[in-house]
């Protein structure tokens, strides 16, 4: 995959290829980009189970002509009203557990991003009805769709450790094996409550008959989330946070999540005057000596933004990143003994024809969340709320109402030249970094857009099962850059030459012509829909 697509009408990409064709279809209906959206949104929560789901979290950057910024929405689901340290300590728990019912500790945002959405579209005269919406994912749900090798792989990696979670073993295990590649994989009771939304509405979700049954389930399958938790529910809407760079403004939403590390690293990059050539070693280890640096910030001051201390903006300024920048050595690495974790989500990206742009990433945080999937609506719920801590004094801390740390961030770009990119990938924390290598291979060095995202890449993280953070690098990377990055000091490990670690990226440009651009990632089932 080396070329993108490009197109003059409206654009979907997506990280699997019945959500984007999911979108275009509301697309060539007339729909805009934001009803496209949830459609692919919708179908995605189906049609890649093990990535993302209706009882995850969800970000929105949204922009239109003549409207700057863009506007953002960040739909996160609070801690339940129960989770304080108090029950998980009476449950046994020394620390919130990652997998289970214990896991399922906050409510899904979602679906209230949505409503969020569904409201601009509304300005814009979006008047396509829900159950249209909806429709496809519906379909998937009941009538059924081919097994990825992606789904098998993961459903195989992760059995031992969800075969006895609620709800799981019975949804995605065949008499007691994994769904095999290719097979006709059915959610009946997901496609229940999709039907039932596309009649009752969004808010059902959260305020009416289907919140009810989703506690009932909850409750049953031993989370602490309950049904007033959902009635609790709404997203946030307002400005993104944002940070000039030399070839225009890029944006990212604001606290929970991590986007202010991805502004950062992007602010650092840009004043690294000896990075000049693509995926050379000034290239990478310019990119990831930034990151070290987003890091230490993002893991030291981001959290629930009613509990920051410090605004994210600061962080943002001329002199801030240029003190940052100004300890950047270029050719020794700093020490990097800091752990992350894992996780797994989708980003979509939308274009219409009258040039409104949508970013946007949900997800069940690790993959498959919780693993606990509900028996009478077949909601897989997320595990966001393990990023909690029960110490006190810790920066994330678990207490009733509180939001957790997010990893999501999905990106926009207003360039000086009139693009307007939206861009993002799964990946867990490592999604600045992924960000990082597609934004400065596109817009610093004008690599194409499909082959930024296809060449080989790079990822600082704790590497499955080890104690150690090293350096991962695709096995497709120059040996002599390999090299070279080991002799600077970084901890180096080679991995195979299409790696999930590394993200599922994708893009959607609109340029000032009005051609529209779009590239997904060889590392995933995705397509870029075009009309």
């Amino acid at each position: 995959m080396l070329q993108s697509t490009k197109t003059m009408r409206g654009m979907v990409v997506s990280s699997h290829h019945l959500a984007a064709e999911a979108g275009l279809g509301v697309l060539r209906e007339g729909g805009n980009a934001i009803e496209a959206m949830i459609a692919a949104a919708a179908a995605i929560s189906v049609v890649y189970p093990h990535m993302n789901g209706l009882g995850g979290d969800g970000f929105w950057l949204i922009s239109e002509p003549g409207r700057r910024p863009p506007r953002a929405i960040n739909a996160v689901g609070a801690a339940a009203g129960a989770a304080d340290a108090a029950f998980f300590r009476g449950q046994g728990a020394d620390v919130i557990p990652s997998r289970g019912p214990l896991a399922a500790n906050t409510a899904a945002g979602t679906i209230s991003g949505w409503q969020d959405a569904l409201e601009i579209s509304a300005e814009w005269g979006g008047k396509l009805p829900l159950s249209r919406l909806l429709e496809d994912a519906a379909y998937h749900a009941g009538a059924g769709f081919p097994v990825t090798e992606s789904q098998n792989r993961h459903t195989t990696e992760k059995l031992d450790e969800l075969k006895d979670v609620p709800g799981w073993a019975d949804v995605f295990l065949d008499g007691g094996t994994p769904w095999p590649v290719g097979s006709l994989f059915k959610q009946p009771a997901l496609a229940d409550t999709l039907e039932r939304m596309a009649k009752a509405g969004l808010d059902d979700f959260y305020r009416g008959e289907l919140a009810r049954r989703l506690g009932a389930d909850l409750e049953r399958a031993g989370s602490p989330v309950r049904a007033e938790d959902l009635a609790r529910q709404r997203a946030v809407s307002g400005e993104p946070l944002s940070v000039k760079l030399g070839a225009g403004k890029v944006y990212n939403v604001t606290p929970p999540s991590q986007g202010l590390a991805s502004l950062i690293i992007l602010g650092l990059f840009d004043r690294l005057g000896w990075c000049t050539e693509a995926d050379g070693f000034a290239h990478v280890h310019g990119v990831v000596e930034a990151s070290k640096r987003a890091v230490l910030v993002r893991n030291a001051h981001v959290t629930d933004p009613a509990h920051m201390a410090v605004q994210p903006e600061d962080f943002l300024t001329d002199a801030a990143l240029d003190e940052m920048a100004g300890g950047i050595d270029a050719k020794t690495a700093l020490p990097w003994p800091v752990p992350s974790a894992p996780g797994d989500t989708v980003w979509l990206g939308a274009i219409d024809g009258k040039g409104r742009v949508v970013s946007f990433i949900h997800s069940i945080y690790w993959e498959f969340g919780s693993g606990v999937v509900l028996r009478d609506t077949g909601v897989q719920w997320q595990n966001r709320g393990s990023s909690f801590s029960l110490e006190e004094g810790d920066l994330n801390p678990i207490s009733p109402g509180r939001l957790p740390f997010h990893t999501n961030n999905p990106a926009m770009a207003i360039l000086d030249d009139g693009r307007v990119m939206a861009y993002g990938t799964m990946g867990g924390e490592g999604q600045p970094q992924t960000q990082a290598a597609l934004f400065t291979r596109y817009v610093h060095f004008a690599m194409g857009l499909q082959r930024a995202i296809t060449a080989p890449r790079w990822v600082l993280a704790r590497t499955w099962g080890a104690e150690r953070t090293d350096l991962r690098v695709e096995s497709r990377m120059p040996a002599d850059v390999v090299e070279a990055l080991r002799a600077a000091g970084h901890d180096v490990t080679v991995v195979g030459p299409f790696e999930d670690a590394m993200g599922h990226a994708g893009a959607a440009v609109l340029h000032a012509s009005g051609v529209m651009e779009g590239a997904t990632d060889p590392r995933c089932d995705g397509a870029v829909a075009a009309f």
